[in-house]
């Protein structure tokens, strides 16, 4: 997940965890606010009716009766306010206030209120007064308000969401032009472009700076590794060749006895065994250091063919039967003599493990607009674990046959070098074949 995406997440979910919280506390802040303003109108009252108090006014609340705790109720008539005043026995210790949420049955309609309980004397009688306000427009208040702002909330969180998303998606513009054009499309350092990235963060001015140095000090090193390989070769070649020529020339001897000749024989087998090895190691070398031009046409229909007229002899030394089923013209824009080696050494090795009057298979299609080039044999095959490792350096799929283990692994980096991906399918006993699909940004002549 990139981290434009991760930081929208985030925001996202710390976003919700407010939401959530405000959720949850709103219930009590609303209530808290509004039973404040309740309280406050119900002791405005309480003082009103108290200011004008009057027995006159007890009786008119009051009726005489044989049981002096006979209430009458005073209410509106949408119930959302009532009035109660009643005598009770004794005096009451001290004038006190306090605040309840109960309910009430008046008329048949029982309804939740906020009632405001006082106690007081007059005239050395007490009485209790109690004023209620109805709590069902409050509670459908608290509803709506929530309601309100869990939508507001919603509509916040989509439009700073969409505001994180682009502001983050520009902020990381400098981070993804880096990767980009300084690290994904930079195959050798001489092609890495040192134009200062330009970023309004200094983080990704920083970045930039950073790549840049790291880039001249790879370069510098890139540099001195090709001549490292340079000087090698002619180090290790010199000396080759001078010890053959020797060789060479003792065989011309006459007074050499045939154990002596054989001896100097072997010697120079090894020698030219020990040339191939570095010649071979070399060009593995030169390719992954991209020092070989890749901008020839290549037409692969016409290096079968000439494989397998320069191969004949060996094919038909084994009697094995080579099939060109090459169908298509196609162009492809590379090196001409590295893909010319990678299709040698997979054709030699299809040659080299198959069986007596056996076949080999060139073919070529396309795969969802891919084009691909394959080369089936009916040979020994592999299992799994060997096919993991046939690109391996020095690797040899059996000890019985000649060479240096190298073929494959010269094959894989050509491929790699022209961005050519090579499949492999192999059954023991039955043979294998090597598949190799070509880029979508060839072209098809």
């Amino acid at each position: 997940m990139k981290i434009k995406h991760q930081l929208a997440i985030f925001n996202v979910l710390t976003r919700l965890l407010v939401i959530l919280i405000l959720w949850l506390m709103l219930p009590i802040l609303v209530e808290n606010v509004v039973y404040r303003h309740i309280n406050n109108g119900l002791v405005e009252k309480k003082k009103k009716f108290i200011d004008n108090l009057n027995q006159e006014e007890i009786n008119d609340f009051i009726q005489n009766a044989s049981d002096s705790t006979e209430t009458y109720s005073q209410f509106s008539t949408l119930h959302s306010e009532f009035l109660v005043l009643s005598k009770i026995s004794g005096k009451p210790n001290e004038k006190k206030t306090t605040f309840s949420n109960d309910f009430r049955t008046i008329e048949g309609e029982d309804n939740e209120y906020r009632i405001l309980q006082y106690q007081f004397t007059y005239q050395n009688q007490g009485y209790q007064l109690e004023i209620g306000s109805s709590l069902s427009e409050v509670n459908d208040l608290t509803f709506i308000i929530r309601l309100f702002i869990i939508v507001v909330l919603v509509v916040i969180l989509l439009f700073t969401f969409l505001a994180d998303t682009f502001y983050i998606e520009y902020l990381l513009k400098p981070f993804y032009k880096i990767i980009d054009t300084k690290i994904r499309r930079v195959n050798e350092p001489e092609a890495f472009d040192h134009t200062p990235i330009n970023a309004r963060s200094r983080d990704f001015r920083e970045l930039d700076l950073v790549l840049n140095q790291m880039m001249d000090r790879i370069a510098e090193l890139f540099k001195k590794e090709k001549q490292f390989i340079s000087n090698v070769s002619h180090e290790l070649l010199t000396p080759i060749a001078l010890l053959k020529n020797k060789f060479e020339n003792l065989l011309q001897n006459d007074s050499l006895d045939d154990n002596a000749v054989d001896k100097i024989a072997s010697s120079l087998k090894t020698l030219d065994m020990l040339k191939k090895i570095i010649n071979n190691l070399l060009l593995i070398s030169r390719i992954e250091n991209n020092q070989y031009m890749a901008n020839e046409n290549v037409n692969f229909q016409e290096i079968i063919t000439d494989l397998q007229e320069d191969l004949q002899d060996r094919i038909d030394d084994k009697g094995i039967q080579f099939l060109n089923n090459m169908e298509h013209d196609f162009i492809f824009k590379g090196n001409k003599t590295l893909l010319h080696i990678l299709i040698y050494n997979l054709v030699i090795n299809a040659i080299k493990y198959n069986k007596p009057n056996g076949s080999i298979i060139g073919a070529d299609g396309f795969i969802n607009n891919q084009y691909f080039i394959s080369i089936k044999d009916s040979g020994i095959g592999m299992n799994d674990s060997q096919i993991e490792n046939i690109f391996n350096r020095f690797t040899r799929i059996s000890s019985d046959q000649d060479g240096q283990g190298l073929g494959l692994a010269i094959a894989d980096s050509i491929a790699v070098f022209h961005h050519i991906k090579i499949i492999v399918n192999s059954q023991i006993n039955e043979g294998t074949t090597f598949t190799l699909m070509f880029p979508e940004t060839a072209k098809y002549n």
